[in-house]
């Protein structure tokens, strides 16, 4: 029988909350769900209000009864908030987390290098924003209870998962005992440690590196900016690195690599923890400062894929399908990616809006953004911890040099976590202009976002479905244009026009944006009416053409919703 920790988790800024646990008996006998996420991470939270954003009912089981202990991910790109504001949550985050865009490198007490992240007017979010991730699942919590189609289960354990012919029997254990739960599908969002990736005896591909490095989140008053700190060889941990980061409510994280030899629990010791802190402190001034540890942790690094996120009726997501180094904020980042391109192919897929093809191209999507993370982040991790006594002999070079050459500090670049572009998805159309344009997001890329008022902006606008954007100042969309249109909502599929440039409302198109001075078009590499950009329901391009016909619209559809 599942017992899980009815005793709130200890922090020294955030209020834990201990939910009550979903019982069997309350709720009598259970029905075939359409989908069942394992685990309410992030990933698995993200995966949920995708679906229900998309119609698609959603069983969420976590064998906790709150959310997660400790700061854990505290970075947020970009892309990420691009994301989360499709579910509601963005601007909670926005009003309480820490904005930054610069990144420091420091080696024997000089400054080598300065990382500037782009931000413009047309960017809503800044290019990174720092929060706890216990303040990120709340929101995401808040968001799941709003939704009457995620049906969220507290103390619920999965045990056991068996695939039958098209569904999957899952046997989940809670404080007054197991039942049975049947499922046409089932998400693996159960993190790092999977049980259900173990479960089925899946490997990983890719490399594991033998340094650990500490996690410490310390409370200390410091008058230093929101910028990430990084500080190479330091005299207090030679041959190492250290990294810091600001996070709300007066909360630092330090983050240092360990040297050989040392174990993960001679390292959490509090003798241990406190010589290191003070050491750091020390380093960048500040000795003696007082300071409280809130929450430590011991992670190494690693870069490793599943080859495949589908087997059977079970989808691999999040941590449970890949391991990522931290270094560039890789991880919950890149989970939100994986659960958004996850839920909106399943949910086409039980919608019956397409075949389970579609599942295949969001593995090889998601298994292609994995390795490409994999091959930057490796780089970064080799420098921040080389593996070997060649690439430390590198690195070292690089360190050196840097006191003097300005032409190498460009190699402390930590190739921050971005957005991956699917220039080669299957859902891409073959018929279109993408290689003609000079400018403006290509194939798979995600749209550029533009600013259209005081606070309005271009993304505010678009998700759910396909979204198709439309430059034209004249006054009525070309009637065999929309007759594709309607033949595919017919088909139950989702799809927005949005008319860009004219002044006034475009008769056939669900919405008008003015374009006077011609920024969008500048933006999308546009020139001319009629040009037009197909963006599937994760706002990722499709399609795009400088002049758009009834035909190339209707190919376009059929590549992204193979039958």
């Amino acid at each position: 029988m599942h017992k899980p920790s009815t005793e709130p988790r200890p922090s020294i800024y955030y209020d834990y909350k201990v939910h009550k646990p979903w019982l069997p008996s309350a709720h009598g006998a259970q029905a075939r769900q359409q989908v069942v996420i394992v685990g309410s991470g992030p990933a698995g939270m993200v995966a949920a209000l995708e679906l229900a954003r998309h119609g698609v009912a959603s069983v969420l089981l976590t064998a906790e009864l709150q959310v997660s202990q400790g700061s854990r991910a505290i970075v947020f790109t970009r892309r990420s908030m691009e994301i989360l504001q499709q579910l509601g949550v963005a601007a909670r985050i926005t009003e309480n987390g820490l904005p930054w865009r610069f990144g420091n490198s420091f080696y024997r007490g000089q400054r080598v290098f300065r990382m500037e992240a782009p931000h413009d007017a047309d960017d809503r979010f800044f290019p990174m924003t720092n929060i706890q991730q216990q303040y990120l699942e709340e929101y995401l919590l808040d968001a799941c209870a709003a939704s009457p189609l995620i049906d969220l289960r507290w103390g619920n354990k999965l045990t056991q998962v068996q695939q039958r012919d098209g569904f999957a029997s899952l046997e989940v254990d809670t404080p007054e005992g197991p039942y049975t739960l049947e499922s046409d599908w089932v998400v693996a969002a159960d993190g790092g440690r999977s049980g259900i990736r173990s479960a089925m005896n899946l490997q990983m591909e890719g490399a594991s590196y033998e340094g650990f490095f500490v996690i410490a989140d310390i409370r200390v008053d410091l008058p230093l900016p929101t910028e990430r700190l990084a500080f190479f060889d330091p005299e207090w941990n030679p041959g190492n690195t250290i990294l810091m980061h600001r996070e709300p409510h007066g909360i630092w994280r330090v983050d240092y690599q360990l040297p050989p030899g040392e174990t993960p629990q001679e390292a959490l010791e509090p003798a241990s923890l406190k010589k290191r802190i003070d050491a750091q402190l020390a380093m960048i001034g500040h000795a003696g400062a007082p300071w409280e540890m809130d929450w430590c942790s011991v992670y190494s690094a690693r870069t490793l894929t599943l080859p495949n996120y589908v087997h059977g009726s079970v989808l691999f997501t999040g941590d449970a399908a890949h391991l990522l180094p931290i270094f560039g904020v890789r991880g919950a980042n890149t989970a939100f990616q994986d659960a958004q391109s996850l839920a909106w192919h399943l949910a086409f897929v039980v919608k019956g809006l397409t075949s389970q093809r579609l599942l295949a191209n969001h593995s090889a999507e998601r298994v292609g953004a994995a390795r490409e993370i994999i091959d930057e982040a490796g780089k970064s991790t080799r420098f921040m911890a080389p593996p070997t006594r060649g690439f430390k002999l590198l690195r070292d070079a690089v360190l050196s040099l840097s006191l003097t050459q300005p032409f190498v500090r460009p190699l402390y670049h930590w190739r921050t976590s971005r957005p991956h572009e699917y220039t080669h998805s299957a859902l891409n159309s073959r018929g279109d202009d993408n290689a003609l344009f000079t400018a403006g997001p290509a194939h798979g890329a995600p749209p550029q976002n533009v600013r259209l008022g005081a606070d309005d902006f271009l993304l505010d606008h678009l998700g759910g479905g396909f979204d198709l954007l439309y430059f034209t100042e004249g006054a009525t969309l070309p009637a065999a244009l929309l007759e594709v249109v309607e033949a595919t909502r017919r088909r139950g599929v989702p799809v927005k026009v949005v008319a860009i440039g004219a002044a006034q409302p475009v008769a056939g198109a669900d919405l008008t944006l003015a374009d006077a001075d011609g920024h969008v078009r500048t933006r999308y590499g546009v020139q001319a009416g009629g040009a037009a950009y197909l963006l599937r329901p994760d706002q990722h391009v499709c399609a795009r053409w400088l002049t758009l016909d009834a035909t190339r619209l209707q190919a376009a559809f059929a590549a992204a919703l193979p039958r």
